[in-house]
């Protein structure tokens, strides 16, 4: 008889800081590139998990160009440059609707501290939809001509994200964990919130208070079950427990999300 093969690993990374980060502006599916500390992030990434003995069998990023390159970088400096890299919208960002573009304190000081925090940090509360016809909708984007502009969101929040990225976990990562390979994931701010809601259980009122730092791997480890295919057997932070707790607290005292 065949040995069933141990799941595989699972580290989860927020991109590094970005351009519109770094000015505090609300980027949501705009596509920008990282900054010179966002660059560093990832660098420091790919070290971390190198420090812990890490290697891939596959990357999955979002379609968006801060996560790619996040990805491609730590892949370069854990030494694994020519890993395969997948691409999904599914893990794109939320889209922040008519807020993108604008400054996260301005948009507090015009619409107030609750509102702000509200289509920040609700479950269930999108921010103003942009028009059909905006550059910052996606169906005017050719990144993503082939696919259903039925599907693709005007404005989204936290729940929005937890449907479209819930499949990505049932669908591809759960075949490929329980076939025992290790996979990647470079995503953002909150599509991580959502798949950490959905992999740690988090009720939709604590997940309020989950802040996902830049550049710091999230190592989850799993063991098989009869009804849910897999479950969380350990997920920790990669790195200086000190440095992690400061860039957590850094994206809290944020106005708005990536």
């Amino acid at each position: 008889m065949n040995a069933v093969a141990a799941p595989g690993i699972l580290v989860a990374l927020r991109h590094g800081q970005s351009t519109w980060n770094e000015l505090n502006l609300f980027t949501g599916w705009h596509d920008v590139e990282l900054s010179a500390a966002g660059e560093r992030e990832a660098d420091d990434a790919g070290r971390t998990m190198r420090a812990e003995g890490l290697r891939f069998d596959v990357a999955y990023t979002s379609r968006l160009t801060r996560a790619i390159n996040t990805c491609r970088r730590a892949l370069d400096t854990l030494g694994q440059p020519d890993l395969p890299m997948v691409q999904d919208w599914r893990l794109n960002e939320r889209h922040y609707g008519a807020l993108q573009g604008l400054d996260k304190k301005e948009t507090m000081r015009q619409h107030g501290e609750d509102k702000t925090k509200l289509w920040r940090r609700s479950f269930d509360v999108p921010p103003p939809p942009v028009d059909r016809s905006s550059p910052e909708h996606p169906a005017n984007d050719p990144k993503y001509a082939d696919i259903d502009p039925e599907l693709l969101p005007a404005s989204e929040c936290l729940k929005d994200v937890v449907v479209r990225v819930v499949p990505v976990w049932s669908e591809v990562l759960v075949p490929l964990l329980s076939s025992g390979r290790n996979v990647l994931v470079t995503a953002h701010g909150n599509s991580l919130r959502a798949l950490a809601m959905h992999l740690e259980r988090i009720s939709a009122a604590d997940i309020a208070e989950l802040n996902v730092p830049t550049g710091v791997p999230r190592l989850y480890n799993f063991r098989p079950d009869a009804t849910a295919g897999l479950v969380v057997g350990s997920a920790r932070y990669l790195g200086d427990a000190a440095a992690i707790a400061a860039a957590a607290d850094a994206v809290a005292k944020q106005a708005g999300g990536h």
